[in-house]
């Protein structure tokens, strides 16, 4: 009998958009779900299987709609449910899968139910949903634990009592306005499995669940390891981060997608270390994927590619599931921007600003390029964040007058957050807002710089980036290298990320030069596909696609 096919989400790319920058259809400067959905085609011609949209629910909008006040509707600044049921319906007519965002470690503090615990007693049932606790020391005045918020300065904050006296103290692992769940509490557990059928039953293909790792925290709350290395320990060590109960909520989530048909998908956020604790969220019974972040932190050196791969494929292999690679989001400096700093011990930098040294636009659209071959080529599933296929830089210029991430105003530190990288996408040059609108009005400014790589100025040129994507994405999906078996070739040297996939019988060689010198390429092998310029030698920072198999002909071939 011929094998069950396998499911969608299995080899998918998944493009991710960010609502307030992709299309502004009303012209008030903030993109919203018509905007979306008229420019749904654009990924259709990219060549994506799904998109993935970031929270549209009603918010207050001080993180960017992080933060929920209503998980079963959509912000009027957005648009309706209306509308959202439209976009489904256009991306199934055109064969796109929707995944949408499930933010449940936190709500709003404007949330009712949290409104509701502001007003209630301590102890008090409407509390519980929370996590509120008394405070160390004379009257309670200094916080539980010594726990910091993401976004900089303390994780708790104090809040006056119904009766004006200094009361308890809520745990906000991000900004004060994001108070933490109690994930003990089975009414929060009940809610959020409602809302999972709410949107499954819109129609919505699956989830990306922010801060999977965050929900549940160490009985007892105590304080965390003054010597904590966030380059090497194991994330779990963290008493509020990568805690085991944690997998007992996914576990249930999954019995619950697996009960509707459509093959729908649950995907972590979870940035945890080392990747076996990685590897545990995509267990055969919890989430189908968990983004790769230590690939996407890993520098643009050959040895440190080398072993970020296979150490990430062997973690996966290990429970049976499929890698999931990535390189940019929206939390993160554009990895075309990203990659022309000097690559250290990691590739993550904090936002850059106007004050701040301005990286080699050229060296990092040239390595961007090369990645984003060298990732799509790699066996599982990819994430593809909104402006990285027309080669968008970090804009890095920003004034603090027009930055709204709560990173950039808690901050201690002088980190300007990440509104670089969350900067409104352009479509056409010589229209008002480069296309986003009609109106010209954005909610951040768009560089100068974004109209020269605009959709109308790259469509059809061969060499452009837009280009390059679709036809990495139509050779990635003919070739089946998503499903594909990867093998290491040697032979190199040491700056070159050599490897052959194999899939149905058909080979493909991936030559990555992460070297200073040109690379004389095989002559026995067509080239397929290249991320810099045809030639017969593969120069500094390129990456190409070669038809046919070379572990005969040169190097040692080992599987990964």
């Amino acid at each position: 009998m011929p094998s069950a096919p396998s499911p969608w989400w299995r080899y998918a790319v998944i493009y991710q958009v960010y609502p307030r920058s992709w299309a502004d259809a009303d012209g008030d400067g903030l993109g919203d779900l018509p905007g979306i959905t008229s420019r749904l085609p654009h990924l259709v011609e990219l060549g994506v299987d799904a998109v993935w949209i970031s929270p549209f629910y009603p918010s207050p909008q001080r993180d960017a709609g992080y933060d929920v006040a209503d998980y079963r509707d959509v912000d009027p600044r957005f648009g309706t449910l209306d509308d959202f049921d439209a976009l489904i319906e256009r991306a199934h007519a055109l064969g796109l899968k929707v995944i949408v965002d499930l933010v449940p470690n936190h709500s709003s503090s404007d949330h009712p139910w949290f409104q509701e615990a502001l007003a209630a007693a301590p102890g008090s049932p409407e509390r519980a949903r929370y996590i509120f606790r008394d405070g160390r020391g004379p009257g309670g005045d200094s916080p539980p634990n010594n726990w910091r918020s993401k976004f900089g300065g303390s994780a708790w904050t104090r809040i006056t009592e119904a009766d004006g006296s200094p009361g308890q103290w809520y745990l906000h692992l991000f900004d004060e306005s994001q108070p933490d769940f109690d994930w003990s509490h089975a009414e929060v557990r009940s809610e959020f499995e409602d809302i999972l059928r709410f949107w499954l039953d819109r129609g919505v293909d699956g989830f990306r669940i922010d801060v999977a790792h965050g929900m549940v925290k160490t009985e007892g709350f105590p304080d965390a390891p003054d010597d904590y290395d966030l380059a090497v320990d194991p994330t779990a060590s963290q008493p509020m981060w990568d805690q085991p109960a944690v997998h007992d909520i996914f576990r249930s989530w999954r019995r619950l997608v697996d009960t509707y048909d459509g093959d729908r998908l649950l995907c972590a956020e979870a940035w945890v270390r080392p990747d076996e604790a990685l590897a545990r969220y995509v267990r055969p019974d919890e989430c189908h994927h968990s983004f790769n972040f230590g690939y996407l932190m890993t520098p643009w050196r050959a040895a440190d590619q080398r072993e970020s791969i296979t150490r990430s494929l062997e973690a996966v292999r290990s429970v049976g599931a499929v890698q999931t690679w990535v390189l940019s989001n929206h939390d993160v400096v554009r990895h075309a921007t990203r990659l022309a700093v000097p690559q250290t011990t990691t590739s993550v930098i904090p936002g850059i600003g106007p004050d701040d040294p301005q990286p080699d636009a050229e060296l990092g659209l040239r390595r961007a390029r090369a990645a984003t071959a060298l990732m799509l080529a790699l066996p599982g599933a990819a994430y593809l964040y909104q402006g990285e296929e027309l080669g968008l830089p970090e804009a890095t210029t920003l004034p603090p007058d027009v930055r709204q991430d709560p990173t950039f105003w808690r901050s201690d530190d002088g980190d300007v957050g990440r509104d670089g990288c969350r900067v409104p996408v352009p479509w056409e040059a010589d229209r008002p807002a480069f296309g986003f609108n009609e109106t010209g009005a954005t909610w951040l400014p768009q560089p100068a710089v974004y109209g020269q790589l605009s959709v109308d100025r790259q469509r059809g040129v061969p060499d452009s980036t837009f280009e390059l994507y679709r036809s990495l994405l139509a050779l990635r999906r003919d070739r089946g290298l998503g499903r594909g078996e990867l093998s290491w070739l040697g032979g190199f040297g040491t700056d070159v990320v050599a490897f052959a996939v194999v899939a149905g019988g058909t080979t493909t060689t991936v030559l990555a030069n992460l070297g200073d010198t040109p690379l004389a390429l095989p002559s026995q092998l067509d080239v397929l596909v290249t991320s810099g310029p045809a030639r017969r030698d593969l120069l500094p920072d390129t990456t190409v696609w070669l038809d046919g198999d070379l572990s005969g002909t040169g190097g040692i071939s080992s599987r990964a």
